[in-house]
């Protein structure tokens, strides 16, 4: 329920909170993500969700480091994208050679603080669910579960997990 509230809040907020749009020269963020085995999330977000990889890039060390990303560690990443043309939404996954990445409680989004789901707006519940099972992923809880109809008729929320325990929200019709 707290989750649910925190999407209608989330929903109904967003467009008050919106900056002038002539400050940004795209409008969607990227987000990027450490992965613990990036060929498994990669086949997470293509094959499970329907994200589409595009060529992704290399940063050099002495570019990480002096950027404060790495302490000189490169970075090769894996880009995925939802959409099509420059603003398309944007994750992208890289897994850092030579590192352990701390892991923290991911049970619930309240468990810490920090970016805690990904919320990505299906076309259809079942499909995404089906793809989702041939990986072995299931549903968390309940899901899917109706949303009401204030938020929006006929919408599902599902919950899933990424192969790292990241929370990632499925919402759209069945």
């Amino acid at each position: 329920m707290h989750r649910l509230a925190l999407v209608l809040f989330l929903t109904s907020s967003l467009p008050c909170l919106a900056a002038e749009p002539a400050a940004f020269a795209r409008t969607t963020i990227d987000l990027g993500c450490v992965v613990s085995d990036l060929e498994k999330s990669v086949r997470f977000y293509t094959q499970g969700i329907g994200f589409r990889e595009l060529p992704g890039f290399s940063v050099e060390a002495p570019l990480t480091a002096a950027a404060g990303l790495t302490d000189a560690k490169p970075l090769d990443v894996r880009v995925l994208v939802l959409g099509e043309g420059e603003q398309a939404t944007r994750l992208k996954l890289m897994q850092v050679e030579g590192t352990e990445p701390r892991t923290g409680d991911t049970e619930f989004i309240h468990s810490h603080t920090g970016f805690r789901y990904l919320t990505i707006m299906v076309a259809d519940t079942d499909a995404a669910l089906a793809r989702l099972a041939a990986l072995g992923v299931k549903p968390l809880a309940q899901s899917p579960v109706a949303l009401p109809d204030r938020i929006g008729k006929g919408l599902f929320l599902t919950c899933v997990r990424d192969p790292d325990g990241n929370l990632v929200e499925l919402i759209g019709p069945r």
